[in-house]
């Protein structure tokens, strides 16, 4: 509680944070502008590709719930685009087991929505594209440390062509994302910066100068909360809280048992090679092999190898 008092800005790491600023008809503005961020910046990594442009969003219910089985799926921010395209937009805070399965399962939601009843469709479908925001990195180094942005499309795995280009799945590694607000150029740059950093800043960056990012501080402004938005924004904190420093903990865990590990992996090392060292001597003095195995609990194997 003390320390929301010392921030100026919103976390966009917690639900209500996120939501505030992407989650809204209202501020559909911020979200596109979003949005086309990342799509140009795909486009500049990808020349001669069409460049997927937003011009304008309508937003459908979070919550899905596919019959068979009952199987729900909530998404952060579901919205559709003026073609019919649909985007889930979702942040990340935590890894998770079976994080790529949950993010395909989505992504299956609003392709069969599109089915329609009757003997006339020809199964054309509309593109679909699943925005991530990870606050952590994909474990077993999967990536190299500093590439963060991922466009990941169904691929023909010989030749290396986009089989299927109507189903989009866009990840960005925020903790590999360091760049300073002196390095800042492109909107993408930008707009990175703000997602990492907002909640640090005291003061608007000099860097930020176009009109939507005096929107996204506007918004931010937690002394402009009206008291439920202040009551649950602290839920949402502390939650967001709670839940790092278990995974903080956890990781202290981890480490402290693997230091353990490693060294009584160490000491029996180290037995045993005393062991060995002294079977050698007791070998060269002639002893017999009962009363090296009994002296150093060497199996008769490794007294014949030495």
């Amino acid at each position: 509680m003390e320390e929301t008092k010392h921030e100026r800005y919103v976390n966009p790491y917690t639900d209500f944070g996120f939501k505030k600023l992407f989650g809204t008809e209202l501020n559909k503005d911020l979200l596109i502008s979003l949005l086309n961020a990342l799509f140009d910046h795909s486009a500049q990594q990808s020349p001669g590709e069409p460049k997927q442009v937003v011009k304008d969003l309508k937003y459908l219910p979070t919550e899905k719930l596919e019959s068979y089985g009952e199987r729900r799926a909530v998404f952060d921010v579901y919205c559709e685009g003026e073609n019919g395209e649909k985007f889930i937009v979702e942040m990340q805070k935590a890894s998770q087991d079976f994080f790529k399965d949950r993010s395909v399962f989505y992504s299956a939601f609003p392709i069969i929505e599109q089915g329609k009843v009757g003997p006339n469709w020809d199964f054309r479908l509309n593109d679909v594209y699943t925005i991530g925001i990870l606050n952590f990195i994909f474990p077993g180094n999967e990536y190299d440390k500093d590439c963060f942005h991922h466009e990941v499309k169904l691929m023909d795995t010989k030749d290396k062509h986009v089989f299927y280009d109507k189903l989009t799945y866009v990840y960005l590694e925020m903790p590999k994302f360091n760049k300073t607000e002196e390095e800042l150029v492109s909107m993408y740059d930008k707009w990175l910066f703000v997602l990492k950093n907002l909640s640090r800043l005291f003061e608007r960056p000099a860097a930020l100068q176009e009109r939507i990012f005096q929107r996204v501080f506007d918004l931010a402004e937690i002394a402009r909360f009206t008291p439920d938005e202040s009551r649950i924004y602290e839920e949402s904190l502390k939650h967001y809280r709670d839940m790092n420093n278990v995974i903080n903990s956890a990781e202290r865990r981890g480490k402290a048992e693997g230091r353990e590990e490693g060294l009584k992996e160490g000491r029996e090392e180290g037995i045993k090679k005393t062991n060995r060292e002294n079977a050698r001597k007791m070998k060269a003095l002639g002893l017999s092999k009962e009363i090296i195995l009994q002296v150093t609990g060497l199996s008769e194997e490794e007294i014949e190898q030495l």
